[in-house]
């Protein structure tokens, strides 16, 4: 085994004995397995999940980064370069973080419930020839999407429109980051829906105008009432302005002979009367999905502010599954694992929405038999109940931990018998 590929904390502590540890070492170094093996299952069981609903599904779309140490960082690859202290004769320190990236798109219903990953996918950027290079030589809106990192967002909308079989039900959510010209014509192309948060003023109407020109002649429709919490954890509530306005959004000057203009719906938040202390919201929202009136605005809004969702997915990845400490020492063998991972997180997500949502519900939906037996053995005789509802289970599995791991069921999400870690 290799020095990097000796047991840390994670994998030991899931594993309990050196000789399932060694296992899944192996598997995870194996030259037949891929994170995209991994997923297919799952895959697979995300797409039943999102045929046995009704209605719009949400497929909100992201990217998160794992950041590692190592003693040979170049067997992983880096994710971009950070800024440290000032030295002595005035410049500041910069070191290159070794990591790996990985975009996802996770399906929800409206109510928030998690249906299941419908894409996926990991990389690592070059240590010189990163993003921020490359827009310091070369136009950005000039470069072919193609040869761009943001391709990653046409390639999950695809894949997950096919995946869900159904376009006009998707709709795909994003933050800032996924405002590309070329996925609103994408999404036109094969048929489906997008809201995105945008960060370009784009050109508008007859190309001699923008949106936020426009915007500022449209009077509010009304206001909406959102409830959040900070970085700190404290309640805010906070009353928003709306407006809304359909309007022809342009293509860039580079790229007008490429993608013809869109007919699109502009909506924006803002924040009335924000407290010292706090940024303002300001949500400024464009999708290709009729807005209007009011309400439809307010709806729009809500589907946006479920984004939330899948940053709680990476957290969950992040603090529950501790990505960040694994040995593994190569990208293949780390991706294999956030690969598996990942399943784990999804139904640890799905569990305590759950949970919480419907305490009383019949477990057996959720857990199998043998599941259920191996949960009341695992629980002390002082914690048992008459009644064995779904939030026992749930408790059940959380208070396992750092006892023997618990086998989930088998079936299209599992190629084997892989563990629930808690």
């Amino acid at each position: 085994m290799p020095l990097g590929d000796r047991p840390g904390k994670s994998l030991p502590t899931a594993f309990q004995d050196w000789s399932n540890t060694k296992a899944a070492y192996r598997f995870f170094s194996n030259g037949n397995v891929s994170e995209d093996k991994i997923l297919e299952g799952h895959f697979a069981a995300s797409a039943l999940r999102i045929k046995a609903t009704d209605g719009p599904v949400l497929i909100l779309q992201d990217t998160t980064e794992f950041s590692f140490k190592r003693a040979s960082p170049e067997k992983i690859g880096f994710t971009k370069v950070s800024t440290g202290r000032k030295l002595k004769e005035g410049r500041y320190q910069k070191h290159a973080i070794c990591g790996l990236l990985m975009h996802a798109s996770l399906a929800i219903t409206p109510e928030g419930l998690p249906l299941g990953l419908t894409a996926a996918k990991f990389w690592s950027r070059s240590k010189f020839k990163g993003t921020a290079a490359l827009k310091r030589k070369i136009n950005p809106t000039r470069v072919p999407i193609e040869q761009k990192e943001s391709m990653r967002w046409l390639d999950n909308l695809r894949l997950s429109t096919e995946l869900a079989g159904a376009p006009e039900r998707c709709v795909h959510v994003g933050d800032r980051e996924s405002d590309i010209y070329e996925l609103y014509c994408l999404a036109e192309e094969i048929g489906t829906n997008f809201v995105v948060r945008s960060c370009v003023d784009r050109l508008a109407e007859d190309g001699t105008t923008t949106i936020a020109k426009v915007m500022a002649q449209v009077q509010s429709s009304g206001t909406h009432e959102v409830r959040f919490r900070d970085a700190q954890g404290k309640n805010h509530c906070a009353m928003l302005s709306v407006r809304h306005a359909t309007m022809t959004v342009r293509p860039p000057i580079g790229k007008q002979r490429q993608y013809r203009h869109q007919a699109l719906q502009i909506i924006h938040a803002e924040e009335l009367n924000p407290p010292e202390g706090r940024s303002p919201i300001f949500w400024k929202l464009i999708t290709n999905l009729p807005v209007a009136t009011h309400a439809d605005a307010v709806h729009k809004l809500e589907w946006y502010a479920l984004r939330w969702k899948i940053e709680t997915f990476f957290r969950t990845l992040k603090t529950g599954c501790r990505i960040e400490e694994l040995r593994l020492a190569t990208a293949d063998r780390l991706a294999n694992c956030i690969a598996l991972c990942c399943v784990v997180a999804w139904r640890v997500t799905w569990l305590t929405m759950l949970s919480r949502e419907t305490p009383v519900s019949d477990p057996a939906a959720v857990f199998t038999d043998e599941e259920r037996h191996l949960l009341e053995c695992a629980t002390p005789d002082r914690k048992r109940h008459a009644s064995y509802d779904l939030a026992f289970y749930v408790r059940a599995v959380s208070a396992s931990a750092p006892g023997p791991p618990i086998p989930v069921r088998q079936g299209p999400e599992f190629s084997g018998i892989f563990y629930l870690l808690t």
